[in-house]
């Protein structure tokens, strides 16, 4: 996020972790059944057509962890070529989305907290050669941060391809941001259907930002910025000698 952006907010107020992300959780699964409207928009789709054709081929062969995986709408695209592609979740509502969907034979399903995978005894010691986030980061109190991005590293292999894709601020396209908090964080007011408003934590992090925070032991990272979108794409740790 810009510091343009940033100041022009009101007075920052107290972070409070917990509160904001069990109202998230709370949030998406109120909004499941129609989380997918928003990627019908029409501005967005030379973005989303882009995105899912390179996934498609960066992640051909691998065996891929994908965290918060949601309603699963980058699933068909990301893992049509995969070797196996585990789609993890905490939220039932979302996910029900996703198992209805027509979707590659390598794709399973497992329900897993993304800030609890160093404990998931349901990975049962699986490392993986890739791994997959797609609009997360932007939802992650950045304090928690390094410590989510240290446990996904431990469940990858040396040279894994880690992936992460989000929503970019666009003017006039995205909701206003409503506040931020001393830590940071920026919030967006959003509404359901049924006429509710709910505070939900959204992060647009700028390129440095996102680089910095994956530390010296991403190789090969390369940020792509899209009109809606953002991607991160790095390598971890050192792959062994052939």
């Amino acid at each position: 996020m810009s510091n343009a952006l940033a100041q022009a907010l009101p007075h920052p107020l107290p972070a409070d972790e917990p509160a904001a992300v069990q109202g998230m959780q709370r949030y998406y699964v109120a909004r499941a059944a129609y989380y997918e409207r928003v990627y019908h928009r029409p501005a967005r789709q030379a973005d989303l057509r882009a995105l899912e054709a390179w996934l498609a081929e960066t992640f051909r062969g691998h065996r891929v962890l994908e965290v918060a995986a949601g309603t699963g709408w980058w699933i068909p695209q990301g893992a049509r070529h995969a070797e196996d592609w585990l789609a993890t979740d905490i939220n039932g509502e979302p996910w029900a989305v996703a198992q209805a969907k027509t979707l590659p034979a390598c794709v399973r399903f497992a329900a897993l907290d993304a800030y609890a995978l160093d404990s998931a005894s349901v990975l049962d010691g699986q490392r993986f050669d890739a791994a997959f986030a797609g609009c997360w980061w932007s939802h992650v109190p950045l304090t928690r941060l390094p410590g989510f991005l240290a446990a996904l590293h431990r469940r990858l292999q040396p040279g894994a391809r880690v992936v992460f894709l989000d929503n970019a601020y666009v003017e006039g396209d995205s909701t206003p941001l409503s506040r931020r908090d001393v830590d940071g964080n920026t919030y967006q007011l959003r509404s359901l259907d049924d006429g509710s408003q709910h505070e939900v934590l959204k992060n647009f992090p700028e390129s440095s930002q996102a680089l910095q925070m994956i530390g010296a032991s991403a190789h090969d990272a390369q940020w792509t910025a899209f009109r809606h979108y953002w991607l991160l794409s790095y390598r971890w740790g050192e792959a062994p000698p052939p």
